[in-house]
């Protein structure tokens, strides 16, 4: 685990795959959630984000539970749920611009979550997503940089016209005077790019 840059700190060794079979025999279980994640343990809170309900979850328990990340495997699960929220958007915008490492990643895991799986959202409601991926391109802390790619990958990868959107903002972000940001642009330009995404899209 700490060789994949993940916190072992709390953790009993159950896989993903266990985790996720516990969450179908469990169903949704809001008040279990609750409990899961005030034990601390590091596959309790993943499986907590597998069987909360993200209708019943609070803004104040989203914002204890962002604040208590410290790995970015607990960080991107826990996003799945964070992104179904009624108030998705307003914590990602929230978020988005944290000091705090693990907080502002998951803002940009809930936006390339959000380009996956929110069929019914227009094309618009993503370029201010594009303005907070731009703003984040400069931060060179390891997972906030591979998430904000992530974030800008997947909506490029959503249809042709965010493609198209998505490639001037990564030529945009090329051009700013930072590492970081030119690895993001150069990392998303390959993929969104390359014949298999413009296939893909093609066929859509």
């Amino acid at each position: 685990m700490k060789r994949f840059g993940i916190n072992p700190k709390g953790t009993l060794g159950i896989s993903i795959p266990t985790l996720r079979r516990f969450a179908r025999e469990i169903g949704r279980d809001h008040d279990l959630a609750l409990r899961l994640w005030k034990s601390g343990f590091h596959e309790a809170r993943i499986l907590a984000g597998f069987v909360a309900d993200p209708a019943q979850l609070t803004s104040a328990q989203a914002e204890r539970w962002v604040n208590d990340f410290d790995s970015w495997d607990v960080c991107d699960q826990v996003a799945a749920l964070f992104e179904q929220m009624p108030f998705a958007r307003k914590k990602i915008r929230q978020w988005a611009v944290s000091d705090r490492e693990f907080v502002k990643r998951a803002a940009f895991a809930m936006i390339a979550g959000l380009a996956v799986h929110d069929k019914a959202a227009g094309d618009g409601q993503y370029e201010p997503f594009l303005q907070l991926i731009k703003r984040g391109s400069t931060d060179d802390r390891n997972f906030v940089k591979k998430a904000v790619n992530w974030a800008l990958r997947g909506i490029g990868k959503r249809n042709r016209p965010l493609n198209r959107r998505a490639i001037a903002v990564a030529k945009e972000i090329a051009r700013m005077d930072s590492n970081a940001a030119r690895w993001i642009a150069a990392d998303a330009l390959r993929e969104l790019r390359s014949p298999a995404v413009r296939l893909r899209l093609q066929a859509r």
